[in-house]
């Protein structure tokens, strides 16, 4: 009788052991899930937010006040780049601003537009500038377009804004000498020369 009393513990100890064992094991290792059969190639979204990650850090120091971005944009060769829509760049932009709006940003307009991926560039965007004042005030150049400050500029969601997008493009593309105008400024204030093309 004894014989079978240890029997039955040592029987019962080993099917606890095997159990627990069972259950603590690591599960299986997943294979990664198969691309979907609509994959495109021409679309890399994980590629960008690399590329977004690393131009991030490359921006930190790279934004300007309003003072050191006209003080660089004097500067011999020196390209400001509105990225905007033609219509928006048309109703206001800032003198001797370079439109290149950010649906054309491909290989053969950088190409075309921007040869010398080592050249100095400024860029701003809508978030950039605010009507602080009523239409009328906006101070702009003779022969420029008064109080379309708001319609030249409409404001887009900071997660959104077109210097992200703008800096992370031409970062992705190779051009790493870019700089951002900072500040948010008052149109109708600002030392930047705003002037229309529209007529």
């Amino acid at each position: 009788m004894k014989y079978l009393v240890l029997a039955i513990v040592f029987a019962a100890g080993y099917l606890v052991a095997h159990l627990a064992g069972v259950t603590t094991a690591a599960p299986p290792q997943q294979q990664p899930p198969a691309p979907p059969s609509n994959a495109n190639p021409n679309i890399d979204f994980n590629g960008y937010l690399k590329i977004a990650q690393e131009a991030y850090q490359h921006r930190e120091k790279r934004r300007l006040t309003e003072a050191d971005f006209i003080k660089m944009s004097n500067e011999e060769g020196v390209i400001v780049l509105d990225a905007r829509s033609k219509e928006k760049y048309d109703i206001l932009h800032i003198k001797g601003a370079v439109n290149l709006s950010f649906p054309d940003i491909d290989i053969e307009s950088l190409k075309k537009n921007l040869p010398n991926k080592d050249v100095k560039i400024l860029i701003y965007c809508n978030n950039n500038f605010t009507d602080g004042g009523p239409a009328s005030s906006v101070r702009v150049t003779p022969g420029g377009a008064q109080g379309k400050a708001a319609e030249a500029f409409p404001s887009k969601k900071p997660t959104l804004s077109l210097n992200i997008s703008t800096y992370t493009a031409l970062y992705g593309y190779g051009y790493k000498n870019v700089y951002e105008l900072g500040p948010v400024l008052d149109a109708t204030t600002t030392k930047l020369t705003l002037v229309s093309s529209k007529k």
